[in-house]
């Protein structure tokens, strides 16, 4: 299968989707399955991960249920509060649901830069290996360092890094970003999705001659088996549209094996996040 590993959906509600600034207003309205189905039916997609865009359970709810009305969104990336005491009765609540396959917590958001070595967060964390659940990280680069000891910590655990953990492309920065994300990736439980690449540069002037360097790193990091692609439609389209963004990796990979280009487009994310 050709599988998009990380796109949303939402309905477009101004206080919930306040992080969607001015600059971003062209995504500023209702993004559901009936839009993403034909995108997909133009570029040879065959299903999705549909991942978390909003704090609530009730996003979770949201997501499982398009999911269960639709065939080609073939698993969910929910929310449930890690912190929350009760947070396993919570996940095993959620296990008889096949298509929830993990969960993410927007941790770019937090003030903390060690967010995720908060007790109670690793708490959570620790419920999620006995489900089979997946975890998606979701960070800025000064997070960095909390995350490569955070991993360290559930050598068993299902990790993927999301948005190359979003390198500030548009400003150059780039050294600091390769050496941790290079000694993250000698984690072999941790992936990482090629995604979201285009709104960390500039919006209106992006080449792929500028973010070939970080998708180098990447790939040499992680290596063919460890990374998938992922479209974040729909915001990749205040940068972009999505077959610009599927053909900056797809053509990033032209010269890789042809398994290995299968792997990257649908494979690794099929397995990683157990998908039927």
């Amino acid at each position: 299968m050709t599988i998009d590993s990380h796109q949303h959906f939402w309905k477009y509600e101004p206080v919930k989707h306040s992080w969607i600034d001015d600059e971003m207003a062209v995504i500023r309205k209702d993004f559901m399955p009936a839009d993403l189905h034909q995108v997909y039916k133009e570029h040879d997609m065959d299903g999705c991960v549909a991942v978390q865009a909003d704090q609530t359970l009730e996003e979770t709810d949201f997501l499982l249920q398009l999911s269960h009305e639709n065939n080609f969104i073939k698993g969910v990336v929910g929310w449930v509060d890690l912190r929350d005491p009760n947070v396993d009765e919570v996940l095993e609540k959620y296990h008889r649901f096949k298509k929830v396959k993990g969960f993410r917590h927007i941790v770019q958001g937090e003030s903390d830069h060690n967010f995720l070595l908060r007790p109670n967060f690793l708490r959570g964390i620790s419920y999620l290996e006995k489900y089979g659940y997946t975890y998606d990280i979701l960070i800025f680069p000064h997070q960095l360092g909390a995350t490569l000891e955070f991993v360290k910590q559930f050598p068993h655990q299902k990790f993927v890094i999301d948005h190359m953990a979003k390198p500030y492309i548009k400003d150059s920065f780039y050294d600091g970003w390769a050496v941790l994300m290079t000694e993250i990736a000698k984690q072999e439980n941790v992936f990482c999705k090629l995604s979201g690449m285009i709104t960390e540069a500039d919006y209106n002037a992006w080449s792929s001659r500028q973010i070939i360097p970080y998708m180098e790193v990447v790939l040499g990091a992680f290596g063919a088996d460890r990374v998938m692609f992922g479209s974040d439609w729909p915001v990749c389209l205040v940068a972009g549209n999505y077959g610009q963004v599927k053909s900056l990796v797809t053509d990033f990979i032209a010269d890789l094996a042809a398994s290995e280009q299968d792997a990257i487009m649908g494979g690794n994310a099929t397995t990683f996040y157990s998908l039927k």
